[in-house]
C-alpha cells in the first residue's frame, strides 16, 4: 500500500466492491472496525467488514488491503471466512460511532456525528483523524457553525460520549436502506443488545416487521419487548399472520393478550386462530391469507392479484378456489389454478374450467410430515389447507415448511472457517 498519507471517508466505502488482485469480486464492504485508545488518543483501523457470498461477513485486516480509493477496494485474496465477531475494545464505525453524540471542546454545545475520516500513516498505519458532525443546538464558535450545519473537526475537537448513552441510528439505517431484510437482520445481529434496539426504534412498522421476521425467536421477542404497547402493536400487524402467531406465542400469555387487544380486530383475528394450532401442524405453519378467488372469476382477475408486491413467490404460484365466503374459513373449497396453467390460458377464461381438482388438501391439523410429504410428492411451492368441513382455512408455502424443518438454531451463524483464497486462483 502507497506510503503517502491518504485520506478516506467511510460512508463512501460503504458498499464498495472488494476484489483480489486479479480482478475477481470477493464481495462487499460494509463497515469498518476501528481500536478504540481511549484518553491515549484517536482509534486505530484494524479492519474492514466485508459481506462475501452467502451473505456471511467476515473481517479482513487493514494490513490485507493493498488499494482503497472511492471506486473499489482491493485485498490480498487471502481471507479468514469465519464469521466477524467483535473482539475487546473494537467498535464498528457504521454501526456503533455512526450518529453517536460527541461534545464540542469550545463549550459551544453537542453534535451528531455522521461520518468519519481516517488517514493512513506513513508507517502504514490507519487511525481516525476527523469527525464530519452535524452541530445540535446553540451556535458553535467552531468554524462559525451553527444549528443543523454540518462541519469536518479533528478527532481532538470533540468529547466523546459514554457508549452506555442513548444513540440515533439514522445514519445506520440510510446506510443500509438497500439491504433486503433478511441481510439486514444479519448486520442487527452483530450488534449489542442496545444497539439492536436503538435501530429498531429508527426502523417504519413494515420494514421492522420484515426484519424481526428473519431474526432468531430470542431476539424477536427482545425487540418487539423494548417497543411500547401501541407501536410493538402496530408492527405485529405489519407481519405476517403466521409469523406474528409465532412471536406472540413466546411471549408471556398477558403480554400477549395485551397486544392482540390492540392490533386491528381482523387482523388479530387472523392470529388468534393460529395460535389455537400446535406448532407442528398444519394449522400452525399456514398463513391465513393465500390468494382465494371464486370460480366465476377469469384469469385476467387472477392474474391482477398475484402480481402484488405484498406476495411472497410462493403464495403468487397458486390461486385456491373457494365458495364464498372468500376469507378463510372460506365455502366449500373447490381445487388450485396454478401459475403456469393461468400463463398458458386466455385472459377471459373463468378459473372453474381450469381448476386443479385431483391436488389433495392436507388437514388442519396433519402432521409436519404429512406436509412434508405432500409438497415433497408433488413438487409443490405451496399447499392449501382446509379443515374436518372442507374450508379452506390456509396454505403452507415452502418457506414455512423450510423455516421449521430447519434447526431451531439456523439463523445463527456459529462456523469456523479456514483461512482460505477467495477469488482468483491460488498460484
Amino acid at each position: 500500500m502507497s506510503t503517502n498519507p491518504s485520506r478516506v471517508f467511510v460512508a463512501r466505502l460503504l458498499g464498495l466492491d472488494v476484489f483480489d488482485p486479479l480482478g475477481d469480486r470477493l464481495g462487499r464492504l460494509r463497515d469498518v472496525v476501528v481500536l478504540s485508545r481511549g484518553e491515549r488518543g484517536a482509534p486505530h483501523v484494524v479492519g474492514v467488514v466485508v459481506e462475501v457470498q452467502g451473505k456471511k461477513r467476515v473481517f479482513v485486516p487493514m494490513t490485507r488491503l493493498t488499494s482503497i480509493d472511492q471506486t473499489q477496494v482491493i485485498c490480498t485474496g487471502l481471507v479468514n471466512l469465519r464469521r466477524f465477531e467483535q473482539r475487546g475494545a473494537e467498535q464498528l464505525v457504521v454501526g456503533e460511532m455512526f450518529d453517536r453524540k460527541v461534545t464540542l471542546r469550545d463549550g459551544s454545545g453537542e453534535a451528531i456525528i455522521e461520518d468519519i475520516a481516517m488517514d493512513q500513516l506513513r508507517n502504514g498505519d490507519w487511525l481516525v483523524s476527523k469527525l464530519f458532525v452535524r452541530r445540535g443546538t446553540s451556535t458553535s464558535r467552531l468554524r462559525g457553525l451553527r444549528r443543523g450545519h454540518t462541519v469536518l473537526i479533528d478527532w481532538a475537537d470533540a468529547n466523546q460520549g459514554a457508549e452506555n448513552e442513548p444513540q440515533g441510528a439514522s445514519q445506520f439505517v440510510a446506510t443500509h436502506e438497500d439491504l433486503k431484510p433478511a441481510d439486514f437482520a444479519d448486520a442487527l445481529q452483530e450488534m449489542s443488545n442496545k444497539r439492536r434496539i436503538e435501530v429498531a426504534g429508527e426502523l417504519q412498522d413494515d420494514r421492522l416487521a420484515h426484519v424481526l421476521q428473519e431474526l432468531p425467536e430470542e431476539d424477536q421477542v427482545t425487540l418487539l419487548s423494548a417497543l411500547d404497547n401501541e407501536r410493538a402493536a402496530d408492527v405485529l400487524e405489519e407481519m405476517d399472520p403466521d409469523d406474528a402467531a409465532d412471536l406472540l406465542a413466546d411471549l408471556p400469555s398477558a403480554k400477549a393478550e395485551q397486544l392482540l387487544a390492540l392490533m386491528d380486530p381482523d387482523e388479530a383475528d387472523d392470529v388468534r386462530r393460529l395460535l389455537q394450532y400446535d406448532d407442528d401442524t398444519a394449522g400452525g405453519l399456514m398463513t391465513p391469507v393465500p390468494v382465494i378467488l371464486p370460480p366465476e372469476a377469469t384469469v385476467a382477475e387472477a392474474l391482477a392479484h398475484v402480481r402484488s408486491e405484498d406476495l411472497s413467490p410462493a403464495l403468487a404460484s397458486a390461486i385456491f378456489i373457494c365458495r364464498p365466503p372468500l376469507e378463510t374459513p372460506t365455502g366449500r373449497f373447490l381445487g388450485v389454478v396454478h401459475i403456469q396453467q393461468l400463463l398458458r390460458s386466455p385472459p377471459p377464461e373463468q378459473l372453474g374450467t381450469i381448476v386443479d381438482k385431483n391436488l389433495e388438501p392436507v388437514l388442519d391439523h396433519a402432521s409436519l410430515s404429512d406436509v412434508s410429504r405432500t409438497m415433497a410428492s408433488y413438487n409443490l411451492n405451496s399447499v392449501p389447507v382446509v379443515n374436518k368441513a372442507g374450508r379452506l382455512v390456509g396454505a403452507v408455502t415452502v418457506d414455512d415448511l423450510l423455516d421449521h424443518l430447519l434447526p431451531d438454531d439456523w439463523r445463527t451463524h456459529d462456523d469456523g472457517a479456514p483461512l482460505r483464497k477467495l477469488g482468483g486462483r491460488i498460484g
